[in-house]
C-alpha cells in the first residue's frame, strides 16, 4: 500500500517480471491512460488489451459513463478479445458491468444519488460557478451531466478538444475553488476534481479505491495482486486512491506509456502463465 505522500512509480521504474509473478488482475483509468480524452484506442491498444483479457481479468475504472467505454473501448476491441474477462466500472464504480455471454452486457449493481440530492447537485455547480467565473461562454457539448451515480461538472463541455482543456486549469486551481464551493453546499455527498477540467460528485465513498475494493470482493481476487495503472497518480489525484487501497499503482503519462507497459507485461506473462491458469471466476449474480 502507498503510505502517505509516497509517489507511485512510473511504468518504466517497475520490476514487470515480479509483477507478472503476482498479478491476478490488471485495471485501466481509461481518459489519457488507455486513451485520450473521449478518442478511441488506438489500434495496438485494442490488440494489447484483448491480449491481456485471453491471459487474465482486465477492469477499466473510470469516472466516465457506460457509454464512453463502450465508444472508447469496446467498440476498438475484435473478436479475439475475451470479454468475458473484462470488468467494466464507469462513474468511479459506482456501477459495474460485466458480459452475459449472450450478446450484451449486464448491470451488476449502481449506487445512484437519489433526484433530489442531483437536482441539489445540478443548481449548486451553476450557481458557483458562476459566482466565481467558471461559467464560461463558449463549451462544446453538455456543461452538467447528470449520470445518475455521478453528477459532472465539465467547464468547457463534455466534447471540447483536449488542447481547450489543457490549457483550461493546468494548475487546478480553478477546480479546487469549485470542488470546495459545491462541497461545502451538498456535505453528505463527495465532491472531487475529475479531468482536466471536470468536477465530479458521487456518494460518499465512491472512488477508485472502492471500485477496487469492491472488484476484490466481486472476484475473491486480493486487492494486493492487482495492478492499477492510471495518469494521475499523485495525491489529489483521482487515481491515487486506487494506489492507496493496496494495489500494485502504475504511473503512466498517457496512452504511450501504458501501451509500452502492456507490451512489457504481455512479455513477462506468456511463460509464466495463461488465461487458463487463473482460478476461474464467478458467473455474474
Amino acid at each position: 500500500m502507498i503510505g502517505h505522500g509516497c509517489e507511485v512509480p512510473l511504468w518504466s521504474d517497475v520490476d514487470v517480471e515480479s509483477v507478472a509473478d503476482r498479478v491476478r488482475l490488471v485495471a485501466f483509468d481509461l481518459d489519457n491512460t488507455l486513451a485520450r480524452s473521449r478518442l478511441p484506442m488506438s489500434g495496438d491498444m485494442s490488440r494489447a488489451i484483448a491480449a491481456l483479457t485471453r491471459m487474465l481479468p482486465v477492469g477499466v475504472i473510470t469516472g466516465g459513463r457506460f457509454a464512453l467505454v463502450t465508444s472508447q473501448v469496446l467498440s476498438m476491441l475484435d473478436d479475439t478479445a475475451d470479454l468475458s474477462s473484462l470488468h467494466l466500472m464507469p462513474t468511479s464504480g459506482a456501477s459495474y458491468y460485466r458480459w452475459d455471454g449472450s450478446g450484451s452486457w449486464r448491470q451488476i449493481y449502481a449506487i445512484d444519488i437519489d433526484e433530489h440530492r442531483r437536482h441539489a447537485v445540478i443548481a449548486s455547480f451553476e450557481r458557483r460557478a458562476r459566482e466565481l467565473g467558471l461559467w464560461e461562454e463558449h463549451v462544446w457539448g453538455e456543461r452538467i451531466e447528470d449520470r445518475g451515480s455521478q453528477i459532472t461538472f465539465s467547464a468547457l463541455g463534455q466534447q471540447a478538444p483536449l488542447e481547450a482543456k489543457l490549457t483550461w486549469d493546468p494548475d487546478g486551481s480553478k477546480r479546487q475553488r469549485l470542488t470546495q464551493a459545491v462541497a461545502a453546499d451538498v456535505p453528505d455527498l463527495l465532491v472531487r476534481s475529475g479531468g482536466h477540467t471536470s468536477v465530479d460528485v458521487t456518494d460518499k465513498g465512491i472512488d477508485k479505491a472502492f471500485a477496487v475494493t469492491r472488484l476484490s470482493q466481486e472476484l475473491g481476487i486480493d486487492v494486493g495482486q492487482m495492478v492499477f495503472v492510471g495518469d494521475r497518480m499523485s495525491e489529489g489525484g483521482n487515481d491515487y486512491p486506487a494506489a492507496k487501497a493496496g494495489t500494485m499503482a502504475i504511473r503512466v503519462a498517457g496512452p504511450h506509456d501504458t501501451l509500452q507497459w502492456c507490451d512489457r507485461l504481455l512479455k513477462a506473462l506468456r511463460p509464466v502463465r495463461g488465461r487458463t491458469d487463473q482460478t476461474p471466476l464467478p458467473t455474474p449474480h
